[in-house]
């Protein structure tokens, strides 16, 4: 690999099946520059120590004007960024007042008092399989399987999901930093920021129906709720709205999906797991790790010059902290390229961590926990149609677009 063109390299769908090789390269220089200069930081100890130093910030309007020129910018000027993109105390404020629906310390329950009914949603799901020997995991399961969550959990009509579903794509496909011409990029932007646009609007008319009849789903509580920190303006209910709705699917649609293609490659593991259905709990932890869905984070910057490694980021530098490398680091984990299901000390970056450690945590450790057991107890003789499958072409979000796997039955 040379000194340039290291993220075209990792962007360049030709990689998507297998980029680990590559992330092994970047790793023996923990801090590079790309030719886009972008910089790119690849091991475990620098990356965590980023995610949770001050002088990082996740908020694009510091980066200086000649980087996010170079990078590109899908956020809509119009609009304000979500927490996700933004730093204390604004960040702190808004995760606070969309938490207290959602999880401790307000309602500590939420996510575990779901268990039964995520468990409904994934027989039902592998009940419809039951005259067909094989299936597409992401199609057939994979996606419809954590959207009908999200769309309970928020209380978005489930019949709506066809409108979202476009929009949902579109918008994580903003995240990913691929190369093209200054006209390309700025049409892929202008496509993003219209289909933020138009989820808006759907998301604030719901928002408007729950405030004048509220449910008990979290929309209602962000249009109703008040607390310490006040209320949720309208136009944060909605950009709230919109990361919850896309986050707390398309995430974890590559976490299940990774995760069955992994056990599919380690077939001793997968009947461990038939046997001990326990194993589940580590073993999605070592997925997190192993094959994780979100690869790196684009788009950090220092608020001043910092050092890392040896080497000075300049402040308002684009920043990529590159998750699924340092997560493969030799250097914090032994073994680092072998799947071990379970894995002691595995203080992974699947999640990210820090102060924007993932939202959705929890929700998404019990769907892919609950989903790869019952996938892996039900379906008889499992196995892989095609490895390697056809990749989405995002390489921040990344997974399989279609997983073909046969069966030759369902147990009950």
């Amino acid at each position: 690999m040379t000194s340039v063109a290291l993220l075209r390299q990792i962007t360049d769908y030709a990689n998507r099946a297998d980029p680990y090789p590559l992330y092994a390269e970047l790793r023996k220089t923990p801090v590079v520059q790309d030719e886009t200069g972008v910089y790119l930081v690849s091991t475990y100890w620098e990356i965590r120590h980023l995610l949770h130093d001050p002088r990082v910030s996740s908020d694009v309007r510091n980066l200086s004007p000649e980087a996010a020129g170079a990078v590109g910018q899908a956020e809509d000027p119009n609009l304000p960024p979500s927490f996700l993109r933004l730093d204390p105390p604004e960040h702190d404020r808004l995760r606070r007042l969309a938490m207290r629906p959602f999880g401790p310390p307000h309602t500590p329950r939420r996510v575990y008092e779901m268990r039964g009914e995520l468990g409904e949603i994934v027989s039902g799901l592998i009940d419809g399989f039951r005259d067909r020997g094989q299936i597409d995991l992401v199609d057939d399961f994979s996606y419809p399987f954590p959207v009908t969550v999200i769309c309970r959990l928020l209380g978005v009509p489930r019949e709506d999901e066809s409108r979202f579903h476009g929009w949902a794509d579109t918008i994580a496909g903003g995240l990913d930093p691929g190369h093209g011409t200054e006209e390309e990029r700025e049409a892929k932007q202008q496509e993003v920021r219209q289909a933020r646009a138009d989820l808006a609007v759907y998301l604030a008319g719901l928002i408007d129906e729950r405030r004048r009849s509220p449910r008990d789903d979290m929309l209602s509580a962000l249009a109703t709720g008040h607390g310490p920190d006040g209320q949720m303006s309208p136009v944060d209910m909605v950009i709230t709205s919109t990361l919850l709705l896309i986050a707390g699917h398309e995430t974890t649609v590559n976490l299940i999906t990774n995760g069955m293609l992994t056990l599919l490659r380690n077939p001793d593991v997968l009947q461990r797991l038939r046997e001990d259905p326990d194993l589940v709990v580590p073993m999605v932890e070592e997925l997190l790790r192993f094959e994780p869905p979100v690869q790196f984070i684009p788009h950090r910057t220092p608020l001043s010059d910092i050092e890392v490694a040896g080497t000075i980021i300049p402040k308002g530098a684009p920043l990529f902290l590159m998750l699924a490398s340092g997560s493969r680091d030799p250097q914090r984990f032994l073994d680092a390229d072998r799947f071990i299901p379970d894995r002691t000390d595995n203080q992974h970056l699947g999640f990210g961590s820090g102060l924007h450690n993932c939202f959705g945590a929890p929700l998404a450790r019990l769907e892919a926990q609950i989903a790869l057991t019952e996938l892996t107890r039900r379906l008889d003789n499992l196995r892989l149609v095609e490895d390697p499958p056809p990749y989405r072409q995002n390489a921040v979000l990344r997974g399989p677009r279609h997983l073909a796997v046969a069966f030759d039955g369902l147990k009950q």
